[in-house]
């Protein structure tokens, strides 16, 4: 521990979960409303909703694919959606730096406004704030979420048992690369570019054929696939295949390049899905339709190895995948 916050204690590692567990939660928790999900579930007088908030400070504010805007939108539906809710409705909150350019501020609430569209939800109340050139960087953005449970399952880790199936919608690790990418001016000979997008439409089309078979859902953002399956590893193992991952060569590449496990890259347009192994082959397929799963694949299975996972490698060994202990790529989100 130490007694200064460094960019690690924000990037989804071990340094994350021993400042919200051992500092955050004793401070403010309130029973139920702090299981420490990425969404809470509240039962209201109208029904059930689920309710999250996220914040984005990525850095640049425009990258291959995507902007500070689209993720903002995305970051906060894909919360909902993991809880299986159907999302609603957004709050904006815009802290922008004196001297930014207008154009930029326009072009960002562009970008949200066609995001938020494309999600299916509506921005419904926000707030502005501008502090002095040098208290920022140009624009942070946070956005808070409500969905709709329209369902009485609750889709959590305490479901899962050995011998479900780990499914995610595509390849990993292309939103980190694609930062990196325009943060650092790399020009990659396949160009790289986000995944952001959101994933509200594909899992409520696979809950309404399959919901019963789902398990639990994660969307690994921060930490990476590699950070989602040691977040869901608490009562059983986590067994995954190497080859089985979907993976593009120019990803495979950057990481090699800068030194980075491709496992811990963020991703912004990726679900991992645990569901019943009966019901792999079916829910599959069905992914395989939704244009934001076409590259699906079924990556590995649960078994009885508690707070364990692992890999079974290319080359045909195994290794053990731990967390992240901070952040490899800060300001990635």
């Amino acid at each position: 521990m130490t007694d200064k916050i460094m960019l690690a204690h924000g990037g989804g590692g071990t340094l994350m979960q021993e400042l919200i567990n051992k500092d955050i939660v004793p401070a403010v928790a309130d029973g139920s409303l702090f299981e420490l999900t990425d969404s809470a579930l509240l039962d209201l007088p109208g029904g059930r909703v689920a309710f999250t908030t996220d914040s984005f400070v990525v850095r640049p504010l425009v990258f291959p694919g995507g902007d500070i805007g689209r993720l903002a939108v995305c970051g906060t539906v894909n919360d909902l959606a993991a809880a299986g809710a159907l999302p609603v409705a957004l709050a904006l909150g815009l802290i922008i730096e004196e001297g930014l350019d207008m154009e930029v501020l326009r072009t960002m609430l562009t970008s949200i406004g066609s995001a938020a569209r494309e999600a299916g939800v509506k921005v419904v109340t926000g707030d502005t704030k501008v502090v002095e050139k040098g208290a920022a960087n140009e624009l942070f953005i946070n956005t808070s979420g409500v969905g709709v449970l329209t369902g009485t399952i609750e889709y959590s880790v305490s479901r899962i048992a050995p011998g479900d199936s780990v499914i995610i919608n595509g390849f990993i690790g292309d939103h980190g690369i694609a930062v990196m990418s325009a943060r650092n001016e790399l020009n990659f000979v396949s160009p790289v570019e986000s995944d952001a997008a959101p994933l509200g439409d594909m899992v409520q089309t696979i809950l309404r054929e399959f919901g019963d078979k789902v398990k639990c859902m994660k969307d690994p953002t921060r930490g990476g696939l590699a950070g989602c399956l040691n977040e869901m590893a608490q009562n059983v193992g986590f067994f995954v295949d190497q080859d089985s991952i979907p993976l593009r060569p120019a990803v495979k590449g950057a990481c090699q390049m800068l030194g980075l496990d491709e496992l811990t890259v963020a991703n912004e347009g990726k679900m991992v899905f645990i569901v019943d192994s009966s019901a792999e082959k079916e829910v599959l397929a069905l992914l395989q339709r939704h244009p934001f799963g076409k590259d699906a694949a079924i990556i590995g299975h649960i078994d009885k190895r508690a707070g364990l996972v692992r890999m079974q490698t290319a080359l045909g060994g195994e290794r053990i995948i731990n967390p992240p202990y901070g952040e490899e790529l800060p300001r990635i989100c």
